[in-house]
């Protein structure tokens, strides 16, 4: 990284940046009360309440959201008539799946051939850790030249819409002229890149009943209906022969005008399996950013330890619809319960209910923040040119923003780049792309307020 003031304050910063990245991924901040405590997630919101309090921040406050988790926020005032800039990333977590799978313990940042490991490292506290580093390395060089809103989401892996909700209902608190989205990633380690768009997603919980209980195998089996097969049936439905969604009426069959994603590449990152084929076709790019996915996130059935000779009277399944620019949630998720029950068979019974969505989204890439931004991201990236990438997942605040502010520009960084394997086992986050995206933040800052 070329030398200037800015990195050279950062760099000195990120001792404690990995002290404080390990007190806030101790916190197992599950948004999930079924699973963990809700005292770990409101530690975590008082966590970063406090340290926006000694960062000299004002109207410090706990938002109590609908969905009955907290955000964090805070304003830090900046020049009179300056623009406002608002900061965004999220506290909350996935779980850690299985525990043992982790080399080391997930709630514990790990050090470990270059990386700092831990369930949230990257996705999304290590972007709560780059709004600070960025606003430090500011103060200590002649001030930060904006007003600055920081929101710190408590229930973003859920998807269930408290933000978005509380945002909905004070429209005034979270407006700005530009708003980092912190919870994206580089395409990958060291090329800079902001996320252009997202796809949205449902989530569709399907249950399936065909008797009145459980029947013995042996002398009800190959005539008695089994819930569990017809299950199995439809979930087969919404896959091509490649592997490609298939859902009735809804369209597969875009393309992705922007960076490529090399199939090799996209082999390596996913880590698949030596000799397994991916699915779907054409361009990895318009597979993964273009076009419908459809995941089953779960199923409810017998598990084989302890598994009876039985005919199953009821399954269930949560299935997962990532939605493409373009295409409108609420209809996709019309579309995805018309087909499951439509391919429901033996007139088995059948109910769908949805219990969490969020709108795909796509930014305006000619404002003049992306072109601040991009200055930014020269400097923290010697010799590199800012990308433009999709990304697969959602971040269903986005659109919420986009409605209540059409005026203001949004652009999508962060520390997930492939590397960060976010949402499984073993995360992680590079310390170096810590250290330059914070010196791209601030660089930002200070070249859009001279705009």
């Amino acid at each position: 990284m070329s030398s200037n003031p800015v990195a050279e304050t950062v760099a000195s910063l990120m001792p404690r940046a990995r002290t404080e990245l390990g007190e806030l991924v101790a916190f197992k901040s599950v948004a999930d009360f079924d699973q963990f405590p809700k005292s770990e997630s409101e530690g975590a919101a008082n966590w970063v309440a406090d340290t926006l309090r000694a960062d000299g921040f004002q109207d410090v406050a706990l938002l109590d959201t609908p969905d009955g988790t907290q955000s964090v926020y805070g304003y830090l005032p900046g020049p009179e008539g300056a623009k406002t800039v608002l900061l965004y990333a999220h506290y909350d977590v996935q779980p850690p799946l299985d525990e043992s799978a982790w080399t080391t313990p997930p709630f514990e940042l790990t050090e470990r051939e270059g990386r700092w490991y831990g369930r949230g490292a990257a996705d999304c506290k290590g972007g709560v850790i780059m709004h600070l580093l960025a606003l430090r390395a500011l103060k200590a060089n002649g001030g930060i030249p904006v007003h600055v809103k920081v929101i710190a989401e408590g229930s973003e892996e859920q998807g269930t819409g408290g933000l978005e909700r509380y945002a909905e209902e004070h429209p005034e608190l979270l407006a700005a002229d530009t708003i980092v989205i912190g919870d994206t990633g580089n395409f990958r380690v060291g090329l800079p890149t902001v996320t252009s768009t997202l796809r949205g997603m449902t989530l569709v919980r399907i249950q399936i009943d065909t008797l009145e209980g459980n029947l013995h195998s042996g002398q009800f089996g190959g005539a008695a209906p089994d819930a569990l097969a017809a299950l199995i049936r439809v979930l087969d439905s919404l896959r091509a022969k490649d592997g490609s969604t298939t859902v009735d009426g809804l369209a597969a069959h875009a393309t992705w005008d922007g960076l490529s994603y090399d199939e090799g590449q996209f082999r390596q990152d996913a880590k698949v399996l030596d000799g397994v084929e991916l699915i779907g076709s054409d361009a990895v790019a318009d597979r993964i950013w273009a076009r419908p996915a459809v995941t089953v996130l779960g199923i409810d059935c017998p598990p084989v330890v302890g598994a009876t000779p039985s005919v199953q009277a009821g399954a269930r399944a949560l299935v997962s619809l990532r939605v493409p620019p373009g295409v409108d949630t609420a209809e996709a998720t019309k579309l995805l319960a018309a087909h499951l029950e439509a391919h429901t068979p033996w007139g088995a019974r059948v109910s769908t209910e949805q219990i969490g969505q969020g709108q795909p989204f796509s930014a305006d890439t000619t404002s003049p923040a992306y072109t601040a931004m991009a200055e930014a991201m020269a400097v923290a990236y010697p010799g590199q040119e800012m990308q433009y990438a999709g990304q697969g997942g959602s971040i269903p605040l986005c659109n919420t923003l986009a409605a209540l502010y059409p005026q203001a520009e949004i652009l999508l960084i962060g520390l997930s780049e492939p590397e960060a394997q976010i949402h499984a086992v073993n995360e992680s986050v590079s310390p170096q792309e810590l250290e330059r995206l914070s010196v791209a933040e601030a660089l930002f800052l200070q070249n859009y307020a001279g705009n």
